[in-house]
């Protein structure tokens, strides 16, 4: 049981790690006026994103998936602060996958998105982290 959860932090570190350096990497990007760092920033957004921000999604979501179905369910299926990350979990999902949906926009040469935007949506995974961990450690209701 406690295995599961070791694994669960540091996969949501790492998929954390991602979420709050791809839009700065986006700040960078919509800035950058030469091609040489356009098609740099490119390349890192890419990586970022399906080498470490998805892996690191998927695999905090299996092990949050196997916790649940080996013991948590059963423990906490009917507190609101389970509902309630599982909730904010989804939000934070969509937040990957509007991160995506940049990603590619700007891969294409397509964004329509200031770097003051994405300083912006940078913020956003500050207040899903600050949440979801004083749900899971707190239990307020």
């Amino acid at each position: 049981m406690m295995w599961l959860k070791a694994f669960h932090l540091i996969f949501m570190v790492t998929w954390f790690a991602g979420l709050f350096y791809l839009p700065r990497l986006f700040v960078y990007h919509t800035m950058s006026a030469d091609a040489v760092s356009v098609e740099r920033f490119k390349i890192m957004e890419r990586k970022l994103y399906f080498g470490i921000m998805t892996p690191g999604m998927v695999l905090t979501l299996l092990f949050g998936l196997w916790m649940l179905h080996d013991y948590a369910w059963e423990a906490y299926g009917d507190s609101g602060w389970l509902r309630a990350k599982l909730f904010l979990l989804g939000l934070l999902v969509g937040y990957h996958v509007l991160c995506g949906k940049w990603l590619q926009e700007l891969k294409y040469d397509r964004n329509t998105h200031s770097h003051i935007f994405f300083r912006w949506m940078n913020e956003v995974p500050v207040f899903f982290l600050f949440s979801i961990v004083l749900l899971a450690t707190l239990k307020p209701f």
